[in-house]
């Protein structure tokens, strides 16, 4: 049977669609192959670019180590090594493990619990977790530790080159100090390069020289403990690590060095973290290194800086007994550069978290906290130390329950609860803590006030009579009466919290 032509031009058109479709498919399929294959390619080249090279990883962990000596990690570690004596090495190991095992820790904690500090706090309500970085921030900047490191710059750096001093003269210096250090924080994508790769180097090679003469040249005897480093090394050492506040820093200086990395190209979360502890890692083993020779430091200075009623007068005199008039020159480089360096860290990390949370920019928050610590320099050091203790005793248990807290947050039910009931008992109790370290002397002050300053004494001493309750508390007696609460805190939210619903569904059975 025959068919109308037009059903074979039917069939015959048809054909052809077909063939032209599949050829049309190959052609689309070929192309976002090769499509795909370029854009891997991409991908790779674009990972190789956006890395790290050893001399970058190396600055940033010079740098990092730079933020984190300042005047704390100079002036404390003589005085404890002599009060120590031969009890040098336990007061050393608990000294090493606040002031350098805590800052990593801290550091890493940033990396792990990624995006700074929300990713630290994202288990606590905001206005907490805001009100917590204030308050480190304060206490970092122009409160306490930015001011005093241009103070110790003062007086170990400047004063012995001027003989006598006056007022006048420390606000001058003051004024100079901290405007050179806002110059630096104005120039906050060059900070790596000025600090990691110049100022750095430059401290490094000066601690060097120092600590290999400590150990080759020993300027006396270790003699005896005294005072709490007779029976109490370790914990006494362990507290002197709060002096230098880096924990506080580590959680901040974090945030730093992350948009620092960011900066250079890094945008993975992965990488970030990676070049976060390597800097972390290298500055934490320069700390170890400064700690050591310090500790020994002051553990072999009796004979030469006999009377010396502070750290920097303990290395002042040891320096000038190994080096004679130059080693005054050695030691005023030493601290000048590491004060400066250090408050530069501290001045743009705060500045460039107060600037996110208000309309202000980067360079008015650093101008506005660069005055302010200006002015509060000239209250003078040993009274910035002695108003800084309580505070630190009061809020550093905390921020070591927040680094644990991240580590630990995989194995908690409700993470919220967990970390909620945990930071509040470790204020409670070292608050506790805070009131017991609290000393006032109204000796020196205005006679017109002196009855006030009595009448607070006599306040302290009945709160801390009332507070002898929880004398049970292992550490109490040592400002570590938060301890055995916080643990306790965190294996119940572990434990107890995590077996609730089990125990719920038992009983329903």
């Amino acid at each position: 049977m025959l068919l109308h032509p037009s059903y074979y031009l039917f069939i015959i058109l048809l054909t052809e669609v077909k063939l032209v479709e599949n050829i049309t498919v190959n052609y689309v399929l070929k192309n976002q192959q090769l499509a795909f294959v370029q854009t891997q390619q991409y991908i790779k080249e674009q990972s190789v670019k956006k890395s790290l090279s050893v001399v970058d990883i190396f600055a940033l962990g010079f740098m990092t180590f730079a933020f984190f000596l300042g005047a704390g990690n100079i002036i404390f570690p003589p005085q404890a090594g002599l009060s120590a004596g031969t009890n040098y090495l336990p007061a050393m190991m608990g000294f090493l493990v606040t002031a350098v095992g805590l800052p990593l820790l801290g550091i890493v904690a940033v990396g792990v619990g990624g995006d700074g500090w929300k990713g630290l706090t994202r288990h606590l309500p905001v206005k907490v977790s805001t009100l917590m970085a204030v308050l480190i921030f304060i206490i970092i900047g122009p409160a306490f530790a930015a001011p005093r490191a241009g103070l110790v710059a003062y007086e170990m750096g400047v004063v012995p080159f001027l003989g006598e001093t006056n007022q006048w003269m420390l606000a001058a210096f003051s004024a100079v100090f901290f405007g050179i250090s806002l110059l630096f924080c104005w120039s906050q994508g060059k900070l790596v390069d000025m600090i990691g790769k110049v100022l750095t180097p430059v401290l490094f090679i000066g601690l060097a020289i120092l600590a290999v003469s400590v150990f080759v040249a020993p300027q006396s005897e270790i003699v005896a403990p005294i005072g709490a480093y007779q029976t109490q090394a370790f914990t006494t050492g362990l507290l002197d690590g709060y002096n230098t506040m880096d924990t506080f820093a580590a959680l901040m200086f974090g945030m730093l060095i992350v948009d620092l990395i960011r900066k250079r190209g890094i945008d993975d979360a992965g990488a970030t973290c990676k070049y976060l502890i390597m800097a972390g890692v290298i500055a934490a083993v320069g700390l170890a290194f400064v700690y050591i020779s310090l500790f020994y430091l002051g553990a072999t200075s009796s004979a030469v800086a006999a009377g010396a009623n502070n750290g920097g007068a303990i290395l002042a005199a040891y320096v000038q007994a190994l080096f004679g008039p130059m080693g005054q020159v050695i030691l005023s480089s030493i601290v000048l550069l590491a004060c400066l360096t250090t408050v530069i860290g501290l001045t743009g990390a705060a500045s460039d978290y107060f600037s996110s949370l208000t309309s202000l920019s980067y360079r008015t928050w650093a101008i506005i906290l660069s005055v302010t610590c200006a002015v509060v320099a000239n209250v003078g050091l040993a009274q910035l130390i002695a108003i800084s203790v309580p505070v630190l005793v009061a809020l550093y248990p905390v921020a070591i329950a927040l680094i644990v807290l991240t580590f630990l947050k995989k194995y908690f039910a409700r993470p919220a609860m967990a970390y909620g009931s945990v930071l509040a008992v470790s204020l409670v109790f070292s608050f506790v803590d805070a009131l017991k370290a609290i000393s006032i002397s109204p000796e020196g002050w205005p006679s017109a006030i002196q009855p006030l300053g009595e009448a607070m004494n006599a306040g302290l001493q009945l709160v801390n009579t009332q507070l002898s309750v929880l004398s049970f508390l292992p550490g109490f007696s040592s400002g570590m009466s938060w301890l055995l609460p916080t643990v306790a805190v965190i294996v119940l939210n572990i434990v107890a919290v995590r077996r609730a619903p089990q125990l719920g569904r038992e009983t329903t059975a």
